[in-house]
């Protein structure tokens, strides 16, 4: 059986040398990744198949000491990818030690061709790669350990960082040496699924202990002798400048060193972090701001609402939408709007930078440590070997430490070299939620025709918002002006087939607020709209949601079976308490699918979440633990955005500041959630994200199922339930 992408093992690099006295196993990099311009790496892939920092690597203490390609941000990968090497490996769970790469060819993604975490795609993208480094190092170690015990290879076994033959045994570290020494052999074979220790079963959790004690670092955590930290004043509306600033008084703050322009605002210096907060609150900047800046979100929505009325580049299409919606027996016209969302990562965005002679090193937590480091080398005007990155752990990154202008690494770069110092710059909660770099708001408008039959005839459907890669290294991927970050889940669904007659339209304004990708990207508000006018559809049919989308969705086995679960693991269509209501969505991305039940009850306009049943089709679970707690966690972070997301605009400025006015969800507040993985044999999919896109509409649904109104405009307004 085959759960992965295709990733060859003959690609593997068979290599070996010596890692403190032990054996280390690089890597393989895939033949004929293309490498964007971001690096300084030869286009053939085989010129660095010896990166030494690429590695698995058993030092003579039996430690096994793993450095991962993907950056551990609370998704759990610390953990989940050593598990792949563990089980070929047969090594000492207790015994392991991970860290995050540097920058480097070597750790490139398998499929996107350059070093990131993101697309729910680190699991998927590894599976072959670090079972092959296991199974060839525990080959590596089984011969040397037979030659040294005068064996043959085939009567010997492994356990637990042993190589065991009869009543003998040697530990890993005490023939790493002597393994490093062979020649790799030219195909290992892997375990078969019936001999996994802790793939599908999961593990002890590696970075737990640390963060629990104190140890783990973060970025905020960074800290050594000289170290001064930073906080810049930036313009109050994007795209602004600084036209002149008084530091008089802000020098008059004790811990204060320096008040220096930068590109993107003023930098006050101080001994810590305090010192530079007063300070900066007692600068005076005059701004320069043109007056084509001020956006206003209403005038906004009025803007994107008047392009929908003319074509857009074309997403998708089939039939002739214009001719057929005037032949409807029934027609609906409907409007939603779903507004800019701040990451608001739990970290604040930080950066510490330390400049000398001609080297520079950066300690922060990134989720795209090669980008920064070609961004900060440019800026410098140096090579990129000349740029250190330390990639610390990172408190939540969501896509906002993932940004191809590399907008907080930069800026801390350039408040070091102007300073002269060592800096750490630091982002408070209002320059985070204030700083840019949203879910672009969107505005959709559906029209659909009906048949005497109930059932759709015709749907065009037209999508209004930034383009999230126009602007980026990923600008190639816009083709004849779509950008598929922002149609994902329209233009793909399983539902248009089933539509004679559709088109799917774009348009793509732009304008100065910087956009980004969000937790789940496009399918954050697509789902939204499609789960809930599907939902529309099946009562306008008189038929039950659930039955409805089961029709719709026979030629979409996971899909279907992520609906079943889901929907029998929540008790679909047995009595509830009163007052009590369910609705349902099922959604696919990222390669799985995911179904979610939300049961809810109003109560004067007050929307209580009591439980949501999730369950997903993710292929292979690796670690269903990690699994399990991505879906709990994405279904948290889509109740946040749905209940009380909202970045709005008046005169270019952003109107909310802090988590007083940009609310998460509170531990009081969160329901009951259970999780239910499908067992599958499908392609592998992600869970990082998928977990997001669904829990909105179900519990939408839901309300209409208590109230009878739609909700089409994002965040909930308590108004939309008067009276329930």
């Amino acid at each position: 059986m085959s759960n992965t992408h295709d990733i060859s093992r003959r690609k593997f690099l068979q290599t070996t040398s010596v890692f403190a006295g032990g054996l280390l196993i690089p890597f393989f990099v895939p033949a004929g990744v293309k490498r964007m311009g971001l690096f300084n790496a030869p286009a053939d892939a085989s010129a660095i198949a010896f990166a030494p920092n690429a590695y698995l690597g058993i030092a003579k203490d039996n430690t096994i000491h793993i450095i991962l390609a993907h950056v551990e941000m609370g998704q759990g990968i610390w953990t989940t990818l050593p598990m792949m090497i563990a089980d070929e490996l047969d090594c000492d769970w207790n015994k392991i030690k991970v860290g995050h790469a540097p920058p480097g060819a070597p750790y490139f993604h398998t499929a996107f061709g350059i070093q990131i975490t993101g697309g729910s795609s680190t699991t998927w993208s590894e599976f072959d790669r670090y079972r092959q480094a296991g199974a060839t190092a525990r080959a590596l170690l089984v011969t040397a350990a037979a030659q040294r015990l005068g064996v043959q290879p085939e009567d010997c076994k492994t356990g637990d960082g042993f190589v065991i033959a009869g009543n003998k045994k040697l530990s890993y570290g005490e023939v790493a040496e002597a393994a490093a020494q062979l020649p790799p052999p030219a195909n290992v074979p892997l375990k078969p699924a019936s001999e996994w220790k802790y793939i599908g079963k999961g593990a002890r959790r590696l970075d737990t202990p640390e963060k629990i004690n104190g140890q783990a670092k973060f970025g905020m955590d960074v800290q050594f002798p000289g170290l001064l930290t930073a906080l810049v004043a930036r313009p109050p509306v994007f795209g602004g400048k600084v036209r002149s600033f008084d530091a008089t008084k802000t020098k008059t703050i004790p811990g204060v060193r320096q008040v220096l322009k930068v590109p993107s605002g003023v930098a006050v210096i101080a001994d810590h972090y305090w010192a530079a907060k007063q300070g900066r609150d007692a600068l005076k900047v005059e701004w320069d701001i043109d007056p084509a800046l001020a956006i206003n979100s209403q005038q906004q929505w009025a803007d994107y609402r008047a392009m929908t009325t003319s074509k857009g580049a074309v997403a998708a299409q089939a039939g002739n939408v214009t001719a057929a919606l005037p032949k409807a027996a029934t027609t609906i016209d409907v409007e939603y709007t779903l507004p800019y969302l701040a990451h608001a990562p739990m970290e604040p965005l930080n950066c510490t930078v330390k400049i000398t002679g001609d080297k520079c090193e950066i300690w922060t937590g990134t989720q795209w440590p090669g980008i920064d480091q070609a961004n900060a080398a440019k800026i410098l005007g140096w090579n990129p070997g000349q740029v250190e990155v330390h990639t610390v752990f990172l408190g939540g990154g969501f896509g906002r430490r993932a940004t191809a202008p590399s907008d907080f690494v930069i800026e801390a770069v350039a408040v070091a070299r102007a300073s002269g110092k060592p800096v750490k710059t630091v982002w408070t909660r209002e320059d985070d939620i204030r700083g840019g770099y949203y879910r672009p708001a969107f505005l959709h408008r559906v029209r659909i025709g009906l048949g005497t039959d109930k059932k759709p005839m015709a749907w065009h459907h037209s999508i209004v918002g930034q383009s999230i890669l126009a602007g980026t290294p990923f600008a190639a991927g816009i083709k004849d002006g779509i950008d598929n970050a922002s149609v994902e889940g329209v233009n793909d669904s399983p539902y248009m087939a089933h539509i004679p007659d559709h088109l799917v339209e774009l348009h793509s304004p732009q304008n100065k607020i910087p956009v980004l990708w969000w937790r789940s990207v496009g399918h954050t508000h697509t789902a939204f709209v499609m789960e809930t006018m599907i939902d529309e559809l099946a009562h306008a049919a008189g038929q039950d949601p659930v039955e409805y989308r089961r029709t719709l969705l026979q030629k979409h086995p996971r899909h279907l079976s992520a609906l079943n679960l889901a929907a029998e693991k929540a008790g679909w269509g047995t009595p509830l308490p009163a007052g009590h209501f369910r609705g349902i969505a099922v959604h696919e991305s990222f390669g799985s699918a995911v179904a979610q039940v939300a049961e809810v009850s109003v109560d004067k306009g007050t929307v209580r979440v009591h439980r949501v049943t999730c369950a997903i089709d993710c292929g292979l679970a690796v670690n269903p633990d990690g699994v399990a707690a991505q879906m709990e966690s994405g279904i948290i972070f889509g109740l946040t955005a749905l209940l009380y997301g909202n970045i709005t605009l008046e005169k270019g400025r952003v109107q909310q500041r802090n988590f007083h006015d940009y609310r998460m969800l509170r531990m009081h507040e969160t329901p009951v959630i259970e999780v239910h993985i499908v067992p599958s044999t499908e392609k592998m999919g992600g869970a990082g994200e998928p977990g997001v896109p669904p829990v909105a509409p179900a519990v939408v649904n839901a309300l209409f199922a208590a109230t009878g109104k739609r909700i089409r405009n994002l965040p909930l307004q308590p108004e939309n339930l008067a009276g329930a």
